[in-house]
């Protein structure tokens, strides 16, 4: 596998990346690396790591995302491939014609369909798909579904956001290129969450699919509806990082709703991958496989997030990624932001005996890491995902959020952590409080300022639920010096 993964990339830089792409040809000139010498993966060192913020606007650039849409031209095809590669299309066009071999290129080429980078870290950026994309699409799509176990009979519900990024268009794709019965209701804010009930139970879906939030809060909602959830089976969750205390969560709602040995997947993907790596199925004993990767079709590394030198293997750092196969907007060695603890894997999955490389399920946003300024003297390094686990995987709690606050409102004073909590019922207070508090303290070493307890209807207003994208977990209040 990784001397085909060297070919493909050596070609892929020479034959794409290099020739038809403005942003990575100045790139590679400026560092003084040329197309030919990447022959391999040791040589994606050469290269520095591509940010989020080389894709954002600037004064001088305000449509600098177009730098990054890859953009051949007669001359540069001409230049840049082999003769192999050429003479298929002039067989073409004396035996169909010009425009026929126009068509192949603008369909394989051409930006058709635009998504936008989710914006965690930065401002939302425009990313486009050629139809070739659309294609890879479908066909990681196909493989999701696979790890997880489903196929052409699961009938499944997506629930979603209906929204230009990847997760929901990556179910109706894999939904497509599999034939399944897909059910996609765009989430709360469409249908509202009574809706997606209602057409959950008539098409008796046997897979979930959603964000971890939302999908809480609608089987929550269907067990005060008396709902009959008793075909659901399996529960995939995107866009976050799932504790195993939602898993349970989740699997107890729905056993009172009469489902059964359900089984709850976390995923991993972001837009400018366009593609999704899945779990595959465990015991239900808090086990993780890890998300199981494409290597014909993508490259990771684990970097140092500060250097961008590749870490020895197993080593903990941040996930940069490669395309092998790529049109339209097109990153390259591009930092993800997310780091990964135990890097990756390249044996034989214990569970399904796959021999794909898996990258660690224990993974966390960059950007969830915060500076805090908890004593005068220095700041204490406090992750907020870490924050997540603990709230989301307490039975007690219904819904949350981490509020970050100056101390007295003023920007020379302490941070505080404040957490807004909506507790089940039957639980109390000042039991969960003290619960609450020793979990921060024995996980991330720091103790809640203030926990403010709200009615679940305040909470859920609170964070958005049914009105954002995406819920607001995490808010940050402190005012800027």
């Amino acid at each position: 596998m990784r001397a085909f993964q060297d070919a493909q990339l050596a070609r892929y830089v020479a034959e794409y990346l290099y020739p038809f792409s403005p942003y990575y040809r100045g790139l590679f000139d400026r560092v003084g690396v040329r197309p030919e010498q990447v022959r391999g993966i040791d040589d994606l060192r050469r290269l520095p790591v591509t940010r989020k913020s080389d894709l954002l606007p600037t004064d001088d650039d305000p449509q600098r995302f177009r730098q990054f849409v890859l953009q051949p031209s007669k001359e540069t095809i001409r230049s840049a491939w082999p003769l192999g590669r050429k003479l298929p299309l002039l067989w073409q066009s004396l035996t169909k014609g010009r425009p026929f071999v126009e068509e192949r290129l603008r369909k394989e080429f051409y930006p058709c369909f635009m998504t936008f980078t989710t914006g965690r870290s930065a401002e939302p950026v425009p990313f486009f798909y050629s139809s070739h994309d659309l294609d890879r699409l479908r066909v990681t799509g196909k493989r999701l579904i696979e790890v997880l176990g489903l196929d052409s009979e699961t009938r499944v519900a997506n629930v979603f956001p209906y929204a230009p990024h990847l997760a929901f268009w990556q179910v109706v794709s894999a939904g497509f290129e599999a034939g399944m019965m897909v059910l996609s209701t765009g989430g709360g804010k469409v249908m509202g969450s009574s809706g997606d009930l209602r057409a959950i139970g008539r098409t008796r879906a046997q897979a979930l699919l959603g964000v971890p939030g939302y999908v809480y809060h609608l089987l929550r909602k269907g067990v005060a509806q008396g709902a009959d959830m008793s075909s659901v089976r399996t529960v995939v969750l995107g866009a976050e990082r799932v504790p195993p205390g939602m898993k349970e969560k989740i699997r107890a709602l729905l056993s009172q709703m009469g489902a059964r040995d359900v089984k709850v997947f976390g995923t991993y993907g972001f837009t400018e991958a366009r593609m999704a790596f899945a779990e595959c199925p465990t015991p239900d004993s808090g086990e993780y496989s890890g998300y199981h990767l494409y290597p014909d079709l993508a490259l990771f590394e684990v970097c140092d997030p500060k250097t961008g030198e590749a870490m020895p293997e197993g080593e903990d750092g941040e996930l940069v990624f490669t395309p092998l196969s790529g049109r339209g907007s097109t990153v390259f060695r591009y930092g993800t932001g997310d780091l990964v603890r135990g890097g990756i894997q390249y044996g034989a999955c214990p569970h399904c005996g796959r021999t794909t490389p898996r990258i660690s399920s224990n993974l966390t946003r960059e950007s969830s890491l915060k500076d805090l300024q908890l004593l005068k003297v220095k700041g204490t390094l406090v992750n907020l995902e870490d924050c997540a686990v603990i709230l989301a995987g307490m039975a007690e709690i219904e819904e949350w959020q981490v509020e970050l606050v100056k101390k007295d409102d003023d920007p020379l004073e302490v941070d505080e952590v404040v957490i807004h909590v909506a507790l089940r019922a039957g639980a109390e207070e000042e039991a969960t409080a003290t619960k609450l508090r020793n979990a921060f303290r024995s996980s991330i070493e720091i103790s809640p300022n203030r926990i403010e307890f709200r009615t679940l209807e305040g909470m859920l207003r609170k964070i958005g639920m049914e009105t954002e994208i995406k819920e607001k977990r995490f808010l940050d209040s402190r005012p800027v010096r």
